[in-house]
Order: C-alpha cells, then structure tokens, then sequence
C-alpha cells in the first residue's frame, strides 16, 4: 500500500514537472540574439522589463487577495470558536477565604455556623529544655587539653564504647 502511494506521488511529480515545462516553453521562447544589433538589444530589454513589470504586478496581486484571505479565514475561526462557546479559560487567582465564608457560601446565608479551627487542636506543654541539660560550668579550656593528642582520643572512644554497651 505504501509502495502504491509512492509511485503515485512520482507519477504526480513528473506530471507536474511535465506541465511546468510546457507552460514555460509558451510564456518564455528561447532567446536568440546572435544576428541583433544594439537598438534591436535595447528594444528586446525594454519588452523584457515592461513583461516583468506585468507579471511583478500580478504576484503583487495575488500576495494581496491570499493576505486577505488568510486573515478572513482567522475571522471566521475565531467567530466559529465563539459560537461553539470554547473561550480561553482566564488564570484563577488566590483567594483568601475564612472557613466561615466557605460554610456560608456551601450551606446557604440561613445557617450560620461557626467554626473555631483552634478549639479542635490539642495543647502541647512546653518542657524544660534546662532541667534535662547537665550541668557542666566546668572551664572549657581544660576540657580541650584533655582530649587532646592520642590519649584525648583514645577517652573519647572509651566513652562511646561504655555508652553503647
């Protein structure tokens, strides 16, 4: 099936070309300026620009009906969008909204409902943090001494293994 579509597009394209060609061949003869002399030149070129002048006009032409075109195509996109009612969604913005206002809006203006968020949560008792730190006021100078060098090392890996175990 792809093989059949294949040679079909050769097929259109050398019908294409085959066309072209032709086309060429009646709107363009093949120049011939071998026996002409200079005014016959200058009259050649002068035809050549004025033909030029004519098809540049007509290009201009057609540029400006598919400009229309396209644009009177966006138009009636646009309208058909309208009438099937697809509008491009506006971004939402944040509100801030108190759970009363959410209740009242849900369940109406008749009932009035009061929600106290907090009177639900739980009280947390704040420990002393101080009563469980020990207390060592000792100078921290002596303390830096002692651990140091191998011997500081050696307490301190005593002292984890003691409290490991």
């Amino acid at each position: 099936m792809v093989a059949k579509a294949k040679e079909e597009l050769e097929q259109e394209i050398l019908v294409k070309e085959g066309e072209k060609q032709k086309y060429l061949a009646e709107k363009a003869p093949p120049l011939n300026t071998g026996g002409f002399s200079l005014a016959q030149l200058q009259d050649l070129c002068r035809e050549l620009h004025a033909k030029i002048d004519v098809v540049d006009e007509e290009r201009y032409d057609i540029e400006a009906k598919v400009m229309l075109n396209t644009r009177e195509i966006k138009d009636l996109n646009i309208k058909v969008l309208d009438l099937r009612g697809k509008f491009k969604r506006p971004n939402l913005r944040r509100v801030r909204v108190s759970a009363d206002a959410i209740l009242r809006s849900l369940l109406g203006s008749k009932h009035k409902v009061s929600m106290d968020l907090r009177a639900n949560l739980k009280s947390v008792k704040k420990e002393d943090t101080e009563k469980k730190r020990p207390v060592e006021d000792s100078d921290w100078r002596k303390n830096v001494e002692a651990m140091s060098g191998m011997e500081g090392r050696k307490k301190m890996f005593d002292a984890a293994k003691g409290s490991a175990q």
